[in-house]
């Protein structure tokens, strides 16, 4: 197939994001070939192909780095980006690498995702394959500054707010994870490589097993999400969605903190409605 100038070459992870994307590049004329990845990717991918001429579907394993590189090259490939979450764990324990992953993995001063990616971009640039913002196309997504919510943080999640930034600041910048949850002035939980749902999940959890006449934590958590302090936009930026709010609501939290300009929402309609319902205070500051 012979490429056009507006060609992208989209790796799929998991959830809605690929989709998203799709979407927004299709929107302005831009032929995509998709790169699924099939222990990540939803299978629903298949239909996208199906039903547009302008997208065209290809199923790797994680780990066929060298089939990446041809599969774009093949199609005419030169700009990439990465959209969807690989899960941190897949990426370090399922894993099976091809000579050429496995040579990368062998080079890592250290093995987190941040260095992994950025070697792979790398790679790919050094084939002639620039990878791009995962934000490309999806700008309006972004977070913008302010109470997005009918409820603002009230004095208790305000302070909150204030100590979990410091924390999660000092986590992401050892690229550990972008989340922390917060009572009191108290860290709850702090995300590692189960991803943000998981570790929202786990402090809902240790809450319920707190004696109410001996703990002094309010039951009320506060959830924080900042970017890196250099967060490379190509790829792990941070995404919330309804599943966030359907989660923290499970786990009893009632405010959610994001670093504006830096975040994407998606379905922020429907985010904005769910959290509303449950009375949830989401808010977003530039420098948080």
């Amino acid at each position: 197939m012979t490429a056009g100038p507006d060609k992208l070459g989209l790796i799929a992870g998991n959830g809605r994001f690929p989709f998203l994307l799709l979407d927004a590049a299709r929107a302005h004329g831009t032929e995509v070939v998709v790169a699924a990845i099939k222990e990540e990717t939803d299978p629903e991918m298949n239909q996208c192909a199906a039903t547009d001429a302008g997208v065209r579907v290809h199923w790797l394993s994680l780990g066929e780095l060298s089939r990446l590189i041809e599969t774009f090259q093949k199609e005419g490939v030169s700009r990439a980006v990465m959209a969807g979450q690989v899960k941190h764990k897949q990426i370090f324990s399922s894993i099976r690498p091809d000579w050429r992953l496995a040579k990368l993995l062998l080079s890592l001063r250290t093995r987190n995702t941040d260095m992994l990616l950025g070697a792979v971009a790398k790679v790919l640039g050094d084939e002639g394959i620039e990878l791009i913002s995962s934000t490309s196309y999806l700008e309006p997504l972004l977070a913008k500054p302010g109470v997005l919510t009918a409820r603002a943080p009230n004095e208790n999640e305000q302070r909150d707010i204030a100590y979990g930034c410091q924390i999660a600041q000092a986590i992401a910048g050892y690229d550990i994870g972008q989340t922390v949850v917060i009572a009191s002035q108290a860290c709850v939980a702090i995300e590692a490589m189960e991803g943000t749902d998981a570790a929202i999940e786990r402090a809902g959890a240790l809450m319920k097993t707190l004696d109410d006449q001996a703990s002094t934590l309010e039951r009320s958590l506060t959830v924080v999400k900042v970017a890196k302090p250099k967060q490379d936009l190509r790829f792990d930026v941070p995404v919330i969605g309804a599943k966030t709010i359907e989660t923290m609501q499970h786990a009893q939290a009632t405010c959610l903190a994001l670093e504006a300009g830096k975040t994407l929402i998606f379905d922020l309609d429907k985010v904005v409605e769910l959290a509303n319902r449950c009375g949830i205070a989401i808010v977003a500051a530039e420098n948080p």
